[in-house]
C-alpha cells in the first residue's frame, strides 16, 4: 500500500484494487497506516483521498541502517562457510 501510494494520492477503491483481501480488510490498514502517521486522509467528493506522509519512515531507515553490517557480516560469513564446505 505504501509502494501505491508513493505514486499519488489515491481513493480507498484504488488502493485495493491490486490486493485479493477484503475492503473492511484494507480499511483497517489504511488505519493502521493513519495511525501510525505513515498516510494523511483527506475528503474528496464521496470519497477519501489517502497520501503518503514517508517523512516517518526516515526514523525507522535510521534505525534500522545500524544493524545493516549485521546482515552483512553473516551473509559474509556463510558465504565462505559454504565454499569451504565444497
Amino acid at each position: 500500500m505504501l509502494d501505491l501510494l508513493s505514486r499519488g494520492e489515491l481513493a480507498a477503491g484504488q488502493i485495493a484494487a491490486p490486493f485479493s483481501i477484503t475492503r473492511p480488510a484494507v480499511s483497517q490498514h489504511l488505519l493502521v497506516l493513519r495511525n501510525a502517521g505513515l498516510v494523511s486522509v483527506r475528503k474528496r467528493g464521496r470519497e477519501q483521498a489517502y497520501c503518503l506522509r514517508a517523512e516517518p519512515l526516515r526514523e525507522v531507515y535510521d534505525w534500522a541502517e545500524h544493524y545493516v553490517h549485521f546482515g552483512n557480516e553473516k551473509m559474509s560469513a556463510l558465504g565462505h562457510y559454504l565454499n569451504e564446505t565444497k
